[in-house]
């Protein structure tokens, strides 16, 4: 175990929100189980990291930029050694909830599956993050996000017709299909323990939960709206929810799916009288007009679209790199960005008006805090 005191990166977080009281014990890995993690530290728990004692070549390691370790507290554990397994046991006995993202199968290698953490604490919540799920002929495949969404249908309608899907990296699967969705679990989980004393192993795979996400879309595919033919549907095929290219080289976002705000649109851009736009519903036109307005919004700069369209109904953003999301009026104004020690973050969310959440917390240094954990923890 790694003692190490460091004045500067041993800071205790500041925890306000309405997971205050929590505590909850992440097993270090990549993506979504740390990203969950990250949203539950946001809102107010404790939440112990279980850090390796070493960091190998092969090992991505962010150190002092990792977003999604910010608000935790570091122990760094050798979980190979009996020593190390027993020092987690322990922790394991005085926590609400356990999340990790191993392959199926690592954690009971480890001494550390559910059926023996569950023995420590039979109110435990143990949170399983994988890709593919506990079982299924590829529960033990390697994939990553990319993957678990082409398989559960997620990524098919991603992307503008005629050309190969493209998801936003990481969040539809990792983020929306994964970390999210481990996160209700294990506090859905953590709800019923504190009712009836019992926990459970809560089995968050992103094949699982990116299907789920698309529920409302499949809504709209029964009642004939959305067709797996691409370009075709509400969705991924008309003029008018589509992004284009300015004369400046940047981008605009267009989603006027809505007969009232479509006319405003139209209004706007003076085609009303325009009868080519007549059957602006009508799939067999959408692509002609799509040409129609590449050529219209190429004529202008990005800064020209939004003095006519941003702030009115007709459904109408800039696309903003992250740097230029972070001082937009909006989000300044809602102070959705931060820099915190030189790293620009997105402040926790969502918002509570009894019990708001702390600025972001500051992020560990491996095994920091392992002197403070311990004793916390009653395990000294």
């Amino acid at each position: 175990m790694n003692n190490n005191n460091n004045e500067n990166t041993a800071l205790e977080p500041q925890r306000h929100g309405p997971l205050q009281g929590l505590r909850i014990l992440e097993i270090a890995g990549l993506g979504p189980a740390p990203f969950c993690g990250m949203l539950l530290a946001d809102l107010g728990a404790d939440v112990v990291l279980v850090d390796r004692v070493q960091v190998g070549p092969e090992d991505l390691d962010q150190e002092h930029h990792a977003v999604h370790n910010r608000g935790k507290r570091s122990i760094a554990v050798d979980l190979k050694s009996p020593q190390g397994v027993a020092t987690v046991l322990d922790l394991v006995a005085n926590c609400d909830a356990m999340i990790e993202g191993m392959r199926p199968g690592v954690m009971e290698r480890l001494g550390l599956g559910p059926d023996v953490c569950r023995q420590r604490n039979p109110a435990l919540v143990y949170g399983r993050m994988t890709g593919w799920g506990q079982e299924g002929p590829l529960a033990h495949a390697a994939g990553h996000d990319l993957n678990y969404i082409a398989l559960s249908g997620a990524l098919w309608w991603s992307g503008q017709p005629g050309e190969a899907p493209m998801s936003p990296p990481s969040l539809v699967g990792d983020i929306g299909g994964g970390a999210l969705y481990l996160a209700v679990g294990v506090l859905a989980g953590i709800m019923h323990a504190k009712a009836s004393g019992e926990g459970q192993v809560v089995d968050a795979a992103i094949v699982d939960g990116s299907a789920h996400m698309l529920n409302l879309m499949l809504g709209l595919k029964s009642a004939g709206q959305m067709h797996n033919e691409r370009g075709r549907s509400l969705l991924d095929g008309p003029h008018w929810y589509r992004t284009y290219r300015c004369a400046d080289g940047h981008f605009i976002s267009l989603a006027t799916a809505e007969p009232r705000f479509n006319k405003l649109l139209m209004e706007k851009l003076g085609l009303t009288d325009d009868p080519d736009y007549a059957g602006t519903y009508d799939p067999q036109r959408w692509a002609g007009l799509h040409e129609r307005f590449v050529a219209l919004f190429a004529t202008q700069t990005r800064q020209h679209w939004c003095e006519l369209l941003e702030g009115t109904d007709a459904c109408f953003a800039p696309v903003l790199n992250i740097d230029e999301a972070a001082r937009h009026p909006h989000m300044l104004s809602r102070g959705v960005y931060s820099q915190v020690d030189g790293v620009l973050q997105a402040n926790p969310a969502p918002r509570f008006s009894g019990t708001p959440a702390a600025k972001p917390g500051p992020i560990p240094v491996r095994g920091a805090a392992a002197e403070a954990i311990l004793r916390d923890w009653n395990q000294q």
